[in-house]
């Protein structure tokens, strides 16, 4: 997004509709329905492992000095962590976080870094929203789900290397939650629109029903441009479900989590190492047919990864459901973000500016009690988008200010 005066209503739009904005450059190459077309129809947990220790051998190198791990204790970040520690003899310190209100991954990662020998560090987080113009004028981007400023800031004390489990849930099947519901919108005779709109409304946190209402004249929004950038996904003969892994890898992954992790990286003075993620494992595991990833009779996804952690015999202490640093976003609201959209948002320059519509924001603000956390999260990032804009449009607010 533009760090200019002029904004660009087509960035606006898709940050706050998709929760990312597709530019011309990503740091990982695009893919198309060709990558995805099935060849490795018998994949080996054994290539997998010795991928995932090429890539971290290979950014390491001979620095035998201590390196940082983001752990979760989800299926991704364990198994990054138990081929790191069978691969290289380096000192290993875990990071995780506790937000306040929230589910407490924490006893979990620290029961997987007491196994496997390693020193956890946790990080606890009173208000998610507190330093959310300090890691905006870093990323430069409006979002406000950025957990991992806070992983990177902590890791920076530790080690110049951070290693994440980045890249599971899109190569390998991890966003079951999204799956069964996309395939029973959806069969072989919807057409390319109708399974968008479908794909579409199993991200029920990124978009709301009323979604038009939320843009100023000046943005001009519009259903279409959105469809038309996703589209291309399932507009071709791949099964449905490889359809939904190609949109979700060209998706939040190159356009959000990357930049917005690198950016972190750099800004710190880290190395990222992501061993599920390096180019090698992105042309096989595209290749690997969805039914090896993904079991529809039990909801079960990353099943090639699940098996390589039986292997390490670090199974036993994985969660059936998803993890990953997250927050309880309905306390986050009722605790910091509804106070905080009332301050920023009821005198909004983007609303002044004519991007975003005041009398949407009236509806919903003061729902207090009855708020679905959809329309949740469309406030933080309405309040995302009026920190970026007063940083980086009138430049009135420093980088420094805490929200509190």
């Amino acid at each position: 997004m533009e760090t200019s005066s002029v904004p660009n209503a087509n960035t606006i739009i898709n940050i706050l509709t998709l929760r990312y904005n597709q530019t011309s450059d990503s740091l990982l190459p695009k893919i198309s329905s060709k990558d995805f077309v099935p060849t490795n129809d018998n994949p080996s947990i054994d290539f997998i492992q010795k991928t995932m220790e090429n890539e971290i051998r290979s950014k390491i190198g001979t620095d035998n000095g201590k390196i940082a791990i983001a752990l979760s204790g989800g299926v991704d970040s364990t198994l990054a962590l138990s081929v790191l520690r069978n691969c290289v003899p380096n000192e290993v310190e875990a990071i995780s976080i506790k937000f306040a209100d929230s589910v407490d991954e924490t006893p979990l990662a620290a029961k997987i870094a007491e196994r496997l020998g390693i020193k956890q560090n946790v990080v606890y987080v009173e208000n998610y929203l507190a330093e959310l113009p300090k890691a905006i004028s870093i990323i430069k981007l409006p979002f406000w789900d950025l957990h991992w400023y806070y992983v990177t800031k902590r890791a920076q004390a530790i080690s110049k290397y951070l290693v994440a489990g980045d890249g599971g849930d899109e190569l390998f099947g991890g966003y079951t939650f999204r799956y069964s519901k996309f395939l029973n919108l959806v069969n072989d005779d919807s057409n390319p629109l109708e399974r968008v709109k479908s794909y579409l409304k199993c991200h029920e946190r990124d978009n709301v029903p009323d979604q038009d209402r939320i843009f100023g004249s000046k943005t001009g929004f519009s259903w279409k441009i959105v469809y038309d950038q996703l589209i291309p996904y399932f507009d071709n003969s791949l099964p449905l479900l490889d359809q939904v892994l190609l949109a979700d890898y060209n998706g939040k992954l190159l356009y959000n989590f990357l930049p917005v992790n690198t950016t972190l990286h750099r800004h710190f003075g880290l190395k990222a190492i992501a061993p599920i993620l390096s180019k090698e494992m992105i042309s096989y595991a595209t290749h690997i047919p969805y039914s090896q990833k993904y079991d529809k009779i039990t909801d079960t996804g990353k099943i090639l990864l699940r098996k390589l952690l039986a292997k390490y015999k670090m199974d036993d202490l994985i969660s059936t459901t998803k993890l990953g640093f997250n927050v309880n976003t309905i306390n986050l609201w009722k605790n910091f973000g509804h106070k905080l959209c009332k301050k920023y948002l009821e005198n909004s320059r983007i609303v002044q500016n004519e991007w975003i519509n005041q009398s949407w924001i009236d509806v919903y603000l003061d729902k207090q009690d009855d708020l679905e956390i959809r329309y949740v999260n469309k406030l933080l990032g309405l309040l995302a988008l009026e920190i970026w804009y007063r940083l980086f449009v009138t430049k009135e607010m420093s980088p420094e200010t805490v929200l509190s």
